[in-house]
């Protein structure tokens, strides 16, 4: 996912609502490793009890993607955080990126057993 700093874990969580395809199974949240610090993403994986990811720019700009953006590619390094990391995340992409407010989200679904995600250094 993507987001503006400054958003709430209520925004985060309302995004991730609205585009989880159901059953949703497990969750995890995967994003630019400068994001993964900001407190609205912390709070909600906290709240849910979801694994958080934060992968380099340069590891997301490695990412073919569906819907690259070149605005993004200038602010954060990387032509997609929410596809890119979802797909680093999970598998196959469910959902491609979904505006919701100051939130982007995108979903990819495991195409193998589940796995765990561990925080990538930034």
């Amino acid at each position: 996912m993507g987001l503006t700093s400054g958003a709430t874990a209520a925004e985060v969580l309302a995004a991730v609502d609205a585009v989880l395809p159901s059953p949703a199974g497990p969750v995890a949240l995967a994003t630019l490793d400068s994001r993964a610090r900001e407190p609205g993403l912390v709070g909600a994986a906290t709240q849910r009890g979801w694994p958080l990811t934060g992968y380099s720019a340069a590891a997301l700009a490695a990412v073919p993607v569906p819907a690259p953006s070149a605005a993004v590619a200038r602010r954060v390094g990387t032509p997609s955080v929410a596809e890119a990391a979802a797909l680093l995340a999970g598998g196959v992409l469910e959902v491609g990126k979904t505006v919701h407010g100051r939130v982007t989200v995108a979903v990819a679904r495991c195409s193998g057993p589940a796995h765990p995600i561990s925080q990538e250094e930034p």
